[in-house]
């Protein structure tokens, strides 16, 4: 199936959310897909509403030891049929024609790594108006002041580039260190700038903590890209500065 969409989702605790999550991806315009559910130890009912849907098109991967969102997706990773890759947190939520739209746009730019405009929304995933618009193209350089790439848009070709480079590291803001090591690689990553996701923002999350936040972006910037502590005080400058900016 050359079009083949491995859709992964990492589940841990995520009981509350993940029938409408699955549900969303049936609705999807684009229907030549597969959803690869990893559960990572849920301590809750997530099993037990995934069951249900468990179909040809529909799988549950469960791990037999808690080792969080990266090793989750480097598993679904590891299992996927398709020649494409996207990745979805089961909080957030996407527009019926993500698939679709990404997947034109992938073709049209003849490209190995898009991703989308996105929505913040409250905890409810409701939209707050709040558009992150993106890019034309991202490379390395340009990526590092703008963690402007969001997990739940991104859609990657597997013929066209190294699903090594794909393997998420266990570290902290491993996806933002994902794209980095894909684009250090030498790939540009092509921005559709279409809102096609809404990003749940709960009140108390990792992300809204921004003391967390620094120290994230500095070790990505200190061991992932491996900068001097200038450079790394440049582009974080540089960072605080367009992260303010986004959210006014």
């Amino acid at each position: 199936m050359e079009d083949l969409i491995s859709i992964v989702v990492p589940v841990y605790n995520a009981g509350k959310y993940i029938e409408k999550t699955i549900q969303m991806v049936r609705e999807q315009t684009d229907t030549n897909w597969e959803l690869i559910l990893v559960d990572d130890c849920s301590a809750d009912d997530s099993v037990k509403k995934i069951e249900p849907f468990l179909s040809e098109k529909i799988r549950l991967i469960r791990k037999e030891k808690n080792e969080g969102a990266a090793a989750a997706r480097n598993t679904g990773l590891d299992n996927m049929k398709g020649r494409y890759l996207a990745f979805l947190d089961a909080d957030d939520v996407w527009m019926r024609e993500k698939l679709e739209r990404e997947l034109t746009f992938m073709k049209e730019k003849n490209c190995a790594f898009c991703f989308t405009s996105y929505e913040y929304g409250d905890e409810n995933a409701k939209g707050t108006g709040k558009v992150v618009k993106v890019p034309e193209t991202l490379t390395f350089r340009q990526a590092l002041p703008r963690t402007v790439i969001f997990t739940t848009t991104v859609l990657f070709d597997t013929s066209k580039i190294d699903k090594n480079l794909l393997r998420m590291p266990k570290v902290p803001s491993e996806d933002t260190a994902t794209w980095w090591q894909i684009l250090k690689a030498g790939y540009t990553a092509y921005g559709l700038n279409e809102n096609l996701a809404i990003y749940r923002r709960p009140g108390k999350s990792l992300s809204s903590n921004k003391f967390v936040a620094i120290k994230r972006i500095w070790f990505l910037y200190r061991r992932q890209a491996g900068l001097s502590v200038l450079m790394s005080a440049y582009y974080f400058v540089m960072w605080a500065f367009l992260a303010v900016w986004r959210r006014i």
